[in-house]
């Protein structure tokens, strides 16, 4: 056994985010490594920070090793080091470079080493950006660390029109995989998160789950919020996650006269495990920047929620308006609370977009699918997906 674990064909999978808790990078992290379990080669995961607890248990499997690289996210030198002693220890064949810059020396050292190298773009472009081709000197100095990579990966059919127009690399060589949400896990109970944050049981809710940030149309919400509030004064909005801006807009929701009416709850160490999604009957995402793709959104739909959110980015290729949710402009509390005044009066409604979503989720954010996908492109045949046809159609006739 310790043979064959030596002569295992390795992956290195970089995401470069603080694993503090369970979301999309994490489930992706340990898909990955399951499937590539399966076709017998081994995973690495490198992270920006220390895992908590939870998640190291999470991304506890048998072919998984779990690595730290502080500011590998923003590609400093210390970085940059800690990598290439990475490389020279572990060997991959194949490193994947998530959350991390698009032109870095990441890229020409993992070929230095003798891996092919591939890169996801998540990038969400500032609001209201026109995405041009770079300056032809741009274009010069960056070709060639962009020629390094095997193949550039984006997160939607936008980021990968973005990356195109740019003028870094050409068409034929970017790649779009949805990011992905599991289907299959066991999601928690919405009753046991509204006890745990004592709503009533009876009363209508609305949610937003994501970066407390002015990008994230916080100001926005709660001027919907105040909207629906004015007609429907039973309605709780709970707002989840943390960020730079919360005190600011937990002091702006209190000058609103709303602090009765909002539950914030912080970071939500596993927002599907503990039923945050479950416990909502409509789902927000009031995003002013360009998203590249919303994963609250793509959770809220596998959790057979309908969505309220804005008209940007990526976001049209997840939320069909009139089907699984309301599209709005962007900084139009008022068209948000309509679309969200329209589905707390129709129970109906709100079941119909939810079964949409779900099925709509199924189809194209499946994570075991995505994750199968990603591996077909890195040239690795996924066991997995087979059994996963099989699942899929078995969840479609019940």
């Amino acid at each position: 056994m310790q043979r064959r674990e030596r002569t295992l064909r390795a992956v290195l999978t970089v995401l470069g985010v603080n694993p503090v808790r369970v979301g999309g990078a994490e489930m992706y992290g340990r898909e990955v490594s399951r499937q590539l379990g399966e076709a017998g080669w081994k995973s690495h995961l490198c992270f920006d920070g220390e895992p908590a607890p939870e998640v190291l248990r999470f991304l506890d499997l048998p072919n998984t090793t779990v690595h730290v690289v502080p500011g590998i996210a923003t590609g400093g030198a210390a970085a940059v080091r800690a990598f290439a002693r990475l490389l020279a220890r572990e060997k991959p064949e194949i490193v994947h470079l998530g959350y991390t810059p698009f032109l870095s020396w990441y890229v020409p050292l993992a070929r230095l080493y003798g891996a092919r190298v591939y890169t996801t773009v998540h990038v969400s472009p500032p609001e209201g950006s026109r995405i041009t081709r770079a300056q032809s000197w741009k274009r010069l100095l960056a070709a060639p660390m962009a020629r390094s990579y095997t193949m550039v990966i984006t997160n939607s059919d936008f980021s990968a029109r973005c990356i195109a127009a740019r003028g870094y690399v050409g068409p034929e060589r970017v790649r779009r995989v949805y990011n992905g949400v599991d289907m299959m896990r066991r999601y928690g109970s919405g009753a046991g998160f509204r006890r745990r944050y004592s709503i009533p049981a009876d009363c209508p809710v609305v949610l937003q789950a994501s970066w407390i940030i002015p990008e994230k149309g916080i100001e926005d919400l709660l001027e919907a919020a105040r909207i629906v509030i004015a007609e429907r004064p039973e309605t709780r909005f709970i707002i989840a996650g943390e960020g730079p801006a919360r005190a600011a807009m937990m002091q702006l929701a209190a000058a609103m006269g709303l602090a009765e009416s909002i539950t914030w709850t912080g970071l939500v160490g596993d927002p599907l495990g503990e039923g945050m999604f479950a416990a909502a009957d409509v789902v927000c995402q009031l995003s002013r920047w360009e998203e590249s793709f919303g994963w609250a959104i793509a959770e809220a739909m596998a959790s057979e929620r309908p969505v309220v959110a804005t008209r940007v980015g990526a976001i049209p290729e997840l939320v069909e308006d009139g089907r699984t949710g309301f599209l709005v402009p962007r900084r139009d509390p008022a068209a948000a609370a309509g679309g969200i005044l329209l589905l707390l009066a129709d129970a109906g409604m709100r079941s119909r977009f939810g079964v949409e979503a779900r099925r709509a989720a199924r189809a194209k954010f499946d994570l075991r699918t995505q994750t199968a996908e990603m591996l077909n492109l890195f040239g690795i045949p996924s066991e997995s997906v087979p059994e996963l046809a099989a699942a899929q159609t078995a969840g479609q006739e019940m």
